[in-house]
């Protein structure tokens, strides 16, 4: 039981890591000169849906 209180720390810890960087980095491409440029040319404007937004919060 000791062993596996770690793991699932660490599991969590990572998920959580993941979580960040990917909101960091969509946020980022967003608000970027060459993110707007784009989306102005070529009117993409992706919401692409994550796993999350489906969770019971969202309703």
């Amino acid at each position: 039981m000791e062993s596996i209180i770690p793991i699932v720390f660490y599991i969590v810890g990572i998920f959580i890591l993941y979580i960040v960087i990917e909101t960091a980095v969509r946020k980022g491409i967003n608000s970027s000169i060459i993110g707007q440029f784009l989306e102005k040319k070529y009117g993409i404007k992706e919401d692409k849906k994550s796993f999350l937004d489906d969770d019971l919060d969202n309703g």
